[in-house]
């Protein structure tokens, strides 16, 4: 893996340009305050490399019994619904609130197959709210099929607008890798068979690829 995801190659690349022009017309027009426009531009650019930062994050037990946390962030939802798109049954929803502070990142929570996937226009509500499941911009994507699939769903917030992932139906997928990228934060939700154990609590701090988020039983 990179130290900073390729989604921000382009946002990077403005940062530099925007630290050497800051640095310049400080350097022209205001030399005595040189070390204050370089400090500006220092400081946009760190800001939006941390926004991007991609770092390494090993599994260390790859299983498909085991569901890693698909990205970093905070416990917020943990509790039975209906799951109305895909599966029209009752699952255990596990959301994950991303601040523009955390990682990005979304990582494949098991390996297998990708049996559905679907992006949806909609709003962009603050990702807390109770209906960013299911109103706002989102992709859901189906790892694996019988008892034992998962839902997981990249939501888009008030900030976060722009949705990536590099998926396709299909698709075999190893556990750990890096399957999409929501920028300056937003919500993942995770939908677990009901006999699901759970391995987190509400306000946890979750570690993609490191945080189990459940264990399933055999199918």
């Amino acid at each position: 893996m990179k130290i900073f995801h390729k989604e921000g190659l382009f946002w990077l690349t403005i940062a530099a340009l925007d630290f050497i022009f800051i640095t310049g017309i400080t350097y022209l027009l205001f030399p005595d305050f040189l070390a204050v426009g370089a400090g500006i531009g220092l400081v946009i650019f760190i800001v939006i490399a941390q926004f991007f930062r991609n770092p390494i994050r090993t599994i260390e037990l790859f299983d498909n019994k085991i569901v890693y946390a698909p990205a970093d962030g905070k416990i917020v939802v943990i509790e039975p619904v209906f799951e109305s798109e895909y599966f029209k049954e009752e699952r255990i929803q596990v959301s994950i609130f991303m601040s523009p502070l955390n990682v990005h990142v979304n990582r494949n929570p098991v390996g297998g197959t990708i049996n559905y996937l679907k992006y949806h226009p909609g709003k962009f509500l603050v990702a807390w709210h109770p209906k960013s499941s299911t109103d706002n911009e989102r992709t859901t994507i189906v790892f694996g099929r019988g008892k034992n699939a998962l839902l997981v769903r990249q939501i888009a917030g008030a900030v976060a607008r722009r949705i990536s992932h590099y998926l396709k139906e299909g698709q075999e997928v190893k556990q750990g890798e890096d399957f999409g990228f929501i920028k300056f934060g937003s919500r993942v939700d995770i939908f677990l068979p009901m006999d699901a154990r759970i391995n987190v609590k509400i306000g946890e701090i979750s570690k993609g690829n490191k945080t189990i988020i459940a264990y399933l039983k055999e199918n």
